[in-house]
């Protein structure tokens, strides 16, 4: 009997402990912990959109699939995906963000964002998607970058970005959107992202337009489509304006042919009535 009441406690006493250690916080990946502590004081936020951005909330921001930060999406208990779009957030990008290496898709994007883009998201290897457009971001596209084989979507449009496209960024297999429209980049647009597909380019013109020291295929041939249709437009309104002044020309012949032949038939009528009867 007394085996019996022993077994029992501690039966009890584990199933205790157990539920204690179910219902103890998870703290969260070190990792995790460092690239948002850094990335939110590297941000501003005078629309106080990141309120809930706290250090105590750092220390566990995951329980599972469910995130306790705003704009924050987990998986297995760490930070998969960031997007924090259109907060009126200023400051820059913590190159700490590398940190985060379970991150998948980083979108910042509609922002006031400045400073360079982190040559550090190098170290982001499980990263798909990169949107850090509508921002004020400066200097060169790093070409690093190309170190993130699994990126399938770069997105810089409507930023200050300056220099070439980095040739890298062609080799990029799984790249199947890209936009860096509206910069101020220069140079000629690498090979591999303006290879056909077929009759079509990988990339068309509207992922280029908008920097005014880019040259080459396709914006080459829009220019020359926009050329040719400008020529067609002034060759038309040429020959418009020809076969106007022609009609305008014929018409007034015309009126002046009726017009004199009025006269001389008036005249003729004169002559008729002067001349004598025999």
């Amino acid at each position: 009997m007394a085996r019996s009441h022993r077994f029992s406690y501690r039966l009890l006493f584990l199933i205790l402990l157990t539920l204690e250690t179910a219902q103890r916080p998870t703290t969260a990946d070190p990792n995790d912990e460092a690239c948002l502590k850094n990335l939110r004081e590297s941000l501003q936020d005078p629309a106080s959109n990141l309120r809930n951005w706290t250090n105590s909330v750092f220390t566990n921001p995951c329980s599972g699939f469910t995130s306790y930060l705003p704009g924050a999406t987990c998986n297995n208990g760490r930070i998969y995906k960031l997007s924090l779009t259109n907060l009126s957030l200023r400051g820059t990008i913590s190159p700490f963000l590398s940190n985060c290496t379970n991150l998948q898709s980083l979108d910042l994007s509609s922002n006031q964002i400045s400073g360079v883009i982190p040559p550090e998201i190098q170290y982001l290897v499980n990263l798909a998607v990169l949107n850090l457009s509508s921002n004020q971001l400066s200097g060169e596209i790093t070409p690093q970058l190309a170190l993130c084989a699994y990126l399938n979507v770069i997105d810089l449009h409507d930023n200050q970005l300056s220099g070439s496209i980095p040739q890298q960024l062609g080799l990029l297999a799984r790249l199947s959107a890209f936009d860096v429209s509206n910069n101020k980049l220069s140079g000629q647009i690498p090979t591999y992202l303006s290879n056909r597909t077929g009759s079509f380019p990988r990339f068309n013109a509207s992922s280029f337009v908008g920097n005014k020291g880019l040259y080459g295929y396709p914006l080459q041939e829009m220019m020359m489509k926009s050329r040719g249709l400008s020529v067609m437009a002034i060759v038309g309104i040429g020959l418009g304006s020809g076969v106007a002044s022609l009609m305008i020309s014929f018409t007034g012949v015309c009126l002046w042919l009726r017009i004199t032949e009025k006269k001389m038939v008036e005249e003729e009528g004169k002559i008729s009535q002067s001349m004598p009867d025999y």
